[in-house]
């Protein structure tokens, strides 16, 4: 088939599950030959980068974050223009396409972009979020209208996958027609990773991601301080950057546990390897998660999580108490420093048992039969040419 994936970043030019995801779509696509373009916004100066897969810009250059880390409206309106003007110049172009329904304008666009035609359309939900989640996120009057948008959105959806239970069970209550394609999971079978049997001593806990109000970053300190009452040589090292970081800083200071904690920012990928694979512990205690890549990742090196237990949160369906990892029933400094103690305490044998769960999760969650799924499912409408 020909195939569209769109969404409006591309890895490595930006970073995060949904940009390695999707691009793992396109090469996973191509390599089972297929003709793929990946629509996106352009982030990259000079010439389109070389894949395997042809690149196509239908817009420039996008802020897709205002100062507190929210995605802006501008952006999202922007991108699914430069998406719809693609897919109305090209009808007939494609029998296939994968759109990213974060934002949801992108799905309005290219419904009424590609109506009329035998193209065969599919909508990725990373996330599918109810009312109080939106207007705690945009505010009372855009958060209310974000989730009417959503709501009609998955109703207009002819297909829609996603990549949790959570996500999946909110798509029916959305309205969905018809069943989702819930993928088996996201993991990459091309990337060796090397399982690393101890954590340093002494032992540190590392945190790796956007600081967003939604990642809670700024619970870490309290916690380590907590921790080190039984663990005193504990550290820290919160990697990454954002809106927050002058609230987690402050929240280090008002714990004291300077002297016990690193923020050297966003680190290359191989430093991120080493970090996380010789902590003793990753710790997350985002409130809200579509999947949880970080948690597999994680596992690979043999390094257990500690999650906290949300209703928005879908990685705590990754995670199995004591085999490769902990879940704190809040962030509470007394209960995620619990849970940060047994995962360090754990030791060699919690590895032993992490790196386990990966190697299962390489043969029952693998990405390409994410993508199988959803191109049996394509295959069953679409009209090659």
């Amino acid at each position: 088939m020909r195939v569209a994936v769109a969404y409006d970043c591309l890895f490595p030019h930006t970073t995060g599950g949904g940009e390695r995801q999707y691009r793992h779509f396109a090469e996973l696509l191509a390599a089972d030959g297929h003709d793929v373009t990946y629509l996106t916004a352009r982030q990259w100066d000079g010439s389109v980068p070389s894949a395997s897969f042809a690149v196509v810009p239908v817009t420039g250059r996008l802020r897709l974050y205002d100062a507190d880390g929210v995605r802006r409206p501008a952006a999202a309106a922007t991108f699914a223009a430069g998406l719809g003007r693609h897919l109305l110049r090209h009808r007939g172009r494609y029998d296939a396409v994968i759109v990213s329904a974060l934002p949801v304008l992108n799905v309005f666009a290219a419904r009424a972009a590609l109506a009329g035609t035998r193209t065969a359309q599919v909508y990725d939900y990373l996330e599918v979020w109810p009312r109080h989640q939106w207007v705690a996120y945009n505010g009372p009057v855009l958060g209310t209208v974000a989730w009417a948008l959503q709501r009609a959105a998955v109703r207009l959806s002819p297909l829609a996958s996603c990549h949790s239970g959570l996500s999946a069970g909110r798509l029916r209550r959305e309205g969905l027609r018809g069943e989702p394609i819930v993928s088996p999971g996201l993991v990459a079978v091309d990337t060796e990773v090397t399982p690393v049997p101890e954590a340093d001593d002494p032992p540190y806990l590392v945190y790796a991601g956007r600081h967003i109000q939604d990642k809670r970053v700024d619970a870490l300190p309290a916690a380590l301080a907590v921790a080190r009452r039984e663990i005193p040589d504990l550290r820290a090292v919160i990697l990454g950057d954002g809106p927050e970081r002058n609230a987690v800083a402050a929240a280090i200071r008002a714990a004291g546990v300077g002297d016990a904690v690193d923020l050297p920012g966003f680190v290359s990928e191989a430093e991120l390897t080493r970090i996380v694979g010789h902590a003793a512990v990753l710790v997350n205690p985002s409130r809200r998660e579509g999947y949880g890549l970080v948690v597999v990742e994680s596992a690979g090196h043999g390094t257990p999580v500690v999650l906290v237990t949300d209703p928005g949160n879908a990685a705590v369906e990754l995670v199995t108490d004591d085999v490769n990892g902990f879940v704190a029933a809040s962030t509470a400094p007394e209960e995620l420093a619990a849970a940060i103690v047994r995962a360090v305490r754990g030791g060699s044998a919690l590895r032993a048992r992490t790196r386990a769960w990966y190697d299962d999760a390489l043969v029952s969650r693998r990405i390409d039969k994410a993508v199988d799924q959803i191109v049996a499912r394509l295959d069953a409408v679409a009209r090659p040419r």
